[in-house]
């Protein structure tokens, strides 16, 4: 069942997604050589409970962090260990997530420890643009898959033959981090339900630079390519409003993110 929300619940929910932005604000800056995912899951929860939310990962069904620390060919779902530690070259998906006011909110950026190879630059930059170009087609009166297919075109488009997921992809949010519909990262347009104001989906692509074909290490959670190539995976929860669409786990709304596509995001 697809859970629509007032404009005043909306609102409650961009106040969890502020919480989320910060903390994974928080945990990148943190990011070098040395650290260990551990200590980045302590900063995440730390900066989560200070502001009165409570991260939603920790304990979802037996998860023990309050990230998902995803290195290098772990594509999601990676546990957080003070055992293991970064290094230079490394990339990190850090994905994150609280619950304020019983609304909550997901969101996940990929980042290199250090500098970044010329071809993991583009990895990690073909899938954030990829995620933005599926949150500028979260607009009143299109369908689900128009974001899907927005994000399957913007990734095919470039020379490279970058993989994407399978199966894997985006949800519906509000009172549960998931909820329907699945949003896929590829498909046709103009397919699935209407988007109408008050739908909230986390759009999520995850996409590797060699074959996409995945398998779940026997920790029962994290997920690798099968090949050893990397994965990135970048992440916004957006509302669909009257104004347009409202980033909530972005700091300014979505404007600067979605300008490049034409859309004017709601800020506030």
């Amino acid at each position: 069942m697809i859970q629509i929300k007032t404009a005043h619940e909306i609102e409650l929910m961009r106040a969890s997604g502020l919480v989320t932005a910060g903390a994974i604000r928080a945990v990148r800056a943190a990011v070098r050589p040395g650290v260990s995912t551990g200590e980045l899951d302590a900063i995440a929860e730390d900066h989560i409970r200070s502001a009165g939310a409570v991260p939603n990962f920790l304990g979802y069904h037996g998860f023990t962090g309050t990230i998902c620390a995803s290195i290098n060919d772990e594509v999601v779902h990676g546990i957080p260990s003070p055992d293991r530690t970064l290094a230079e070259g490394d990339n990190i998906s850090i994905d994150c997530g609280a619950v304020l006011a019983g609304w909550h909110s997901d969101s996940a950026v990929t980042v290199t420890v250090g500098e970044a190879s010329a071809g993991d630059a583009e990895l990690l930059a073909v899938t954030e643009q990829s995620m933005w170009a599926g949150l500028a087609k979260a607009i009143a009166g299109g369908r689900l898959t128009d974001i899907s297919h927005a994000v399957e075109e913007s990734i095919v488009a470039h020379e490279h033959r970058y993989g994407i997921v399978d199966h894997y992809g985006g949800h519906g949010i509000g009172t549960e981090m998931h909820q329907d519909p699945h949003v896929l990262n590829y498909g046709r347009a103009g397919r699935g339900p209407k988007l109408v104001p008050g739908l909230v989906l986390a759009i999520e692509p995850m996409v590797t630079i060699g074959d996409p074909a995945t398998a779940e290490l026997d920790d029962g959670w994290t997920v690798v390519t099968k090949d050893g190539s990397r994965a990135a995976h970048f992440e916004h929860s957006v509302a669909i409003t009257p104004e347009g669409p409202w980033v909530l786990t972005a700091e300014d709304g979505g404007v600067a993110g979605l300008a490049p596509f034409g859309v004017t995001a709601r800020s506030q």
